[in-house]
């Protein structure tokens, strides 16, 4: 490889240090303030748009599936089994409408 190569490797490799260490810089000064808060909320709010922005624009058995897994979850509050009973209710609705 030539140098230019090089330089955009380092490049990319610094930027995404500097990105690190600014959200750790960050993430610290959060805590320290009032709006610490809004951490301990945050995974189950990244999980939750996630999980809308996948269900967006989706035929209704991926909808029915997500709520027969969400009614699951809710119940059990148990991880694998919300997940099998979603996969088991998409492939019966998916079966059943094709």
């Amino acid at each position: 490889m030539t140098g230019p190569y090089w330089a955009v490797i380092a490049l990319l490799a610094a930027a995404a240090f500097l990105i690190r260490v600014a959200g750790l810089a960050a993430g610290g000064r959060i805590r320290a303030s009032r709006h610490a808060w809004i951490l301990d909320d945050l995974p189950g709010l990244i999980v939750v748009s996630l999980v809308a922005s996948s269900l967006a624009g989706q035929p209704w058995p991926t909808w029915i599936a997500a709520g027969i897994a969400f009614g699951v979850g809710a119940m059990t509050n148990h991880v694998i089994l919300t997940m099998a009973a979603g996969v088991a209710a998409f492939a019966g609705l998916a079966w059943l409408a094709g």
